[in-house]
């Protein structure tokens, strides 16, 4: 239930606008989200990267309206890549994109020439690419443009959700050579139609998914901050005798940063997914469903408000 109000509060404009200017929320922000700019991307990336870390970095943007967001959005990451080429940055950290940012739900031919850009650019700057997943009614559509990208750039990764009834299917499809996939549960809320609805049976695809990838012979990056699916995670890697290079863990910026770096200390390459940008509410509110759990951290922000 508190999942679902949460959710509902992502959509609405006038929640959005309390969030936004209660006196603490910039506090709140901060614990998730990088900064605003590029440089705030850099600095961080770089305090990961110093602590043993690795960095998958997203520029929020994904409520792309028109096309001259989708143009703003491609030149932050061509520009973002370069800074990090700039700095010596990038054999730790790569960036993961958003569809609908590139203007997906516009028109999926600009989105892939978009998307086209940022992988050459990252390619150019000597690192990768990943596609995140969203909602159920862009799926086909992702998996469509990230098999034509892969013909060109075949690094670029995948992202499946453990909830939706599908995945254990596409897990089976992209559980080849070469073929990066990030495994998460999900952050949308779906139908019962698509999406399995209780927390354990999201667990329990989230395993039958995960046993797929680390059987399979490409690079699973097990993206949970759930105690008991890492170590799970660790437990398969053993099982399926995958050494430490050929998988990842994968967590959130700002959520369990000392289990990131036990699991760093034990020899695991850990991916924190670092974002940035202006449009951080969306993000913001999709981790709290996640996790209700920092749900108080937020609720101490918010009652300072006035």
């Amino acid at each position: 239930m508190l999942r679902s109000v949460i959710l509902a509060a992502a959509r609405s404009p006038r929640v959005e606008r309390l969030v936004e200017h209660a006196p603490l929320s910039r506090n709140v922000v901060r614990r998730f989200v990088a900064g605003t700019a590029s440089a705030d991307a850099l600095r961080v990336t770089r305090e990961l990267v110093d602590d043993g870390l690795t960095v998958s970095l997203d520029y929020l943007g994904e409520d792309c309206r028109t096309p001259a967001d989708a143009e703003q959005t491609r030149a932050a990451y061509v520009h973002l890549l370069g800074e990090l080429a700039g700095a010596g940055l990038t054999a730790g950290a790569e960036v993961s994109v958003k569809l609908s940012a590139l203007g997906q739900k516009i028109d999926e031919r600009v989105a892939y020439d978009h998307a086209q850009a940022i992988c050459a650019a990252a390619t150019a700057a000597g690192t990768m690419v990943t596609l995140d997943m969203e909602d159920h009614t862009t799926t086909d559509s992702t998996l469509e443009i990230l098999t034509r990208l892969r013909k060109d750039f075949p690094a670029t990764g995948a992202v499946l959700q453990a909830y939706l009834r599908r995945t254990e299917g596409d897990c089976r499809e992209l559980a080849t050579a070469g073929s990066r996939v990030r495994l998460c549960k999900g952050a949308y809320q779906e139908p019962e139609s698509v999406a399995y609805q209780s927390t354990l049976d999201v667990d329990r695809s989230y395993v039958r998914c995960l046993n797929i990838l680390m059987s399979g012979k490409g690079y699973p990056m097990i993206a949970t901050h759930d105690p008991r699916l890492v170590s799970i995670g660790e437990d398969r890697a053993k099982w399926f005798r995958r050494e430490a290079d050929g998988f990842e863990f994968q967590m959130l910026y700002g959520v369990r940063t000392a289990e990131q770096r036990r699991l760093a200390t034990a020899g695991y390459t850990v991916r924190v997914y670092v974002p940035y940008g202006t449009r951080w509410y969306g993000y913001l509110m999709r981790r709290l469903a996640e996790r209700p759990a920092n749900m108080a951290f937020f609720l101490r922000a918010l009652r300072s408000r006035g």
